[in-house]
């Protein structure tokens, strides 16, 4: 019956936090599909070098919700309630500081920020646009993904959702009339993405309203013990979102001196499919977190290996579906943001779509086993195999298998990448997941 009951918890977290992160997503497809629409090859490939400053922002936010929540929770299973409200307390504060890191970027680098990420004379301009605004509304979504997190554990998963789904579906309407009514251009799609989590707040304030909030702000100022440990805890989650941000950077590098603008506007197409299943595993990872950490927290180690295998299970389920379904549909899925129907373009993003997407299963399984480290308190294997991802593996594969295979090399360094961090999981697995 007890097994029962998780499970059935499980599944809730699970299935309303993946319902939240797809609508999250959905703030970068929606700009991906209106400004193909609205602007063209040219305007994907702007969007797709601004892209990686956005998963900065949210990776950072990432970082302080997930890694601050994760203690909050642990602190809440302990019964150690003030400790839990000074975590909450300590988190606004990174937040103010990251938030202004932020908008100094915005206000005073963002030409600079566009030079260095590649932008041509032809896209120069809507790339500038599109990251100086966004740079301008880093305050508004690190904040929504603090408390996104916080209202999640606690234990209310299903506002959470509420929250996400609302500010994607108006940053979408917002896309449509910014974009098409009012021609607004890549300015209009970069506000309504910066609008959509000062929305979402608006809905997660009934947290507070209905005072079901059992975290409190208690004086503010920054413990350097607490700061440390959030901040290793939440580490992993802002690697993931930064590993996306730097492949998009290199890839996009190696494919303009492969193919071109329309090679980035190619891979555009591929990275921003790869941002909702990504979210997908984010969310069933998210999912499983409260629960861990809360049963990390009484010290109750079957839940924890349960919880683990739940999550394990799921994703290799979910890998099969989505996969069959780009094989399936890959000509009509590229199609759809195609606007132009340029033959070149449709062809190098079909053959991307099945080559690159053979990594999701190990992607999954390697974002779910990271934000199970984490859970558990185990910040070291968790930022080791996030740092493995991004950095050490994924840019040095690509540049070789891009010199002796081209196109074909860069869309197979993904899946490479993410399989051999699979095998290294297990072995850290073996030495570190294991709760005893």
């Amino acid at each position: 019956m007890k097994s029962k009951k998780l499970f059935h918890e499980f599944l809730r977290y699970v299935t309303l936090n993946i319902c939240g992160m797809i609508g999250l997503s959905c703030y970068i497809l929606a700009d991906t599909y209106f400004i193909a629409k609205g602007l063209g090859a040219n305007g994907l490939a702007a969007l797709n070098l601004a892209i990686p400053v956005y998963s900065f922002i949210h990776g950072s936010g990432l970082m302080l919700g997930m890694g601050g929540a994760t203690k909050y929770t642990i602190f809440r299973g302990q019964q150690k309630q003030e400790y839990a409200d000074k975590t909450f307390s300590n988190m606004l504060c990174l937040t103010a500081i990251f938030a202004a890191v932020f908008l100094f970027m915005g206000i005073f680098l963002a030409e600079a920020l566009t030079t260095a990420l590649g932008a041509d004379s032809e896209i120069f301009t809507m790339t500038k646009t599109y990251l100086q605004i966004l740079l301008i509304f880093a305050p508004a979504f690190l904040l929504n993904n603090v408390l996104l997190c916080f209202v999640r554990n606690d234990g209310n998963p299903r506002l959470s959702m509420t929250a996400m789904l609302i500010g994607s579906l108006a940053n979408i309407v917002l896309d449509y009339i910014l974009i098409f009514p009012l021609d607004m251009g890549i300015l209009g799609a970069v506000l309504a993405t910066g609008l959509a989590p000062a929305i979402s707040m608006c809905i997660l304030s009934k947290h507070w309203i209905t005072k079901q909030n059992h975290f409190h702000i208690r004086k503010l100022q920054l413990s350097a013990d607490l700061t440390k440990t959030t901040l290793s805890l939440g580490l992993p989650s802002l690697i993931t979102e930064i590993a996306s941000g730097i492949v998009m950077i290199a890839f996009n590098f190696i494919i303009l001196g492969l193919l071109g603008n329309i090679g980035v506007a190619a891979y555009g197409i591929v990275a921003n499919l790869s941002l909702v299943v990504i979210s997908i595993y984010t969310g069933i990872a998210q999912g499983t977190q409260p629960i861990t950490s809360r049963a990390y927290g009484l010290g109750n180690r079957d839940e924890i290996t349960k919880i683990l295998k739940y999550a394990t299970v799921t994703i290799t389920l979910i890998s099969v579906c989505i996969y069959v379904l780009f094989v399936l549909s890959n000509s009509f899925i590229v199609g759809i943001f195609n606007s132009a129907q340029d033959t070149y373009l449709q062809r190098i993003a079909e053959t991307g779509l099945i080559l690159y997407f053979t990594a999701i299963p190990f992607v999954g399984f390697n974002i779910v086993l990271s934000t199970h480290f984490t859970s558990i308190e185990k910040a070291l294997p968790a930022q080791a195999l996030s740092l493995t991802r991004g950095l050490f593996l994924i840019v040095p594969i690509a540049f070789v298998l891009a010199y002796f295979f081209g196109m074909t090399g860069v869309w197979l360094s993904y899946p490479i990448t993410e399989c051999t961090v699979s095998v290294l999981g297990v072995i850290l697995y073996q030495k570190f997941g294991r709760v005893r």
